[in-house]
């Protein structure tokens, strides 16, 4: 087990650090006892307390919670709550479709990128702040992996993550597919493959 912990403009506490560990390992290995490796985020927002909290299982799935409050401490629970619902709700549904959730999906390496956006009411034209003047500017990257996975499963693994979206590659045929969370809280399925067939 790999936890790291992280403050953003603000220095942690080892009271802190020790309590988000203990309570990351027992909401985890209360339904799992196998390894996982943690990312938690403790940061400022306005005057209270944001915590986000990532966890990949063995498995591939990813599972993220956020806790907000003015006490970090109730932030801390709020969020572990939330992973401890997400992990029992994965279980169930591993234990639903008969699977055992110990080989990982397979995967291929992918970069992922955050562009700086335009600020409401700016007429610049996005494209023309990068240095070239022809891409946008890159303000963050990051390496990513893309999972072979069923359709079903990255319904899931959106679910679990809380994600707005989710690319995938469709175990059925290969190509690369995206799930996405819309407005009206359905999920929304984009599949290239289906339009090539009609």
């Amino acid at each position: 087990m790999q936890i790291q912990i992280a403050g953003r403009k603000m220095d942690l506490g080892e009271a802190l650090k020790a309590r988000i560990e203990t309570g990351l390992e027992a909401a985890v290995t209360k339904y799992f006892d196998r390894d996982f490796d943690g990312h938690v985020t403790v940061s400022p927002n306005g005057h209270e307390t944001e915590i986000d909290c990532n966890i990949h299982l063995p498995s591939g799935i990813i599972l993220q919670s956020t806790g907000k409050a003015v006490d970090p401490y109730v932030a801390l629970d709020e969020a572990l709550n939330k992973i401890e619902k997400r992990v029992r709700r994965y279980k169930r549904r591993l234990k639903d479709h008969h699977k055992n959730g110990q080989s990982p999906f397979p995967s291929e390496p992918a970069s992922s990128f955050v562009l700086k956006g335009t600020p409401e009411g700016d007429d610049e034209d996005p494209a023309e702040t990068g240095e070239d003047g022809n891409a946008p500017v890159i303000v963050a990257e990051a390496a990513s992996q893309i999972r072979t996975m069923t359709v079903s499963a990255a319904v899931l693994q959106l679910e679990l993550a809380d994600a707005p979206a989710l690319m995938f590659r469709n175990a059925k045929h290969s190509g690369l597919n995206m799930v996405y969370r819309r407005a009206d809280g359905n999920i929304g399925w984009v599949d290239p493959a289906a339009d090539n067939k009609s």
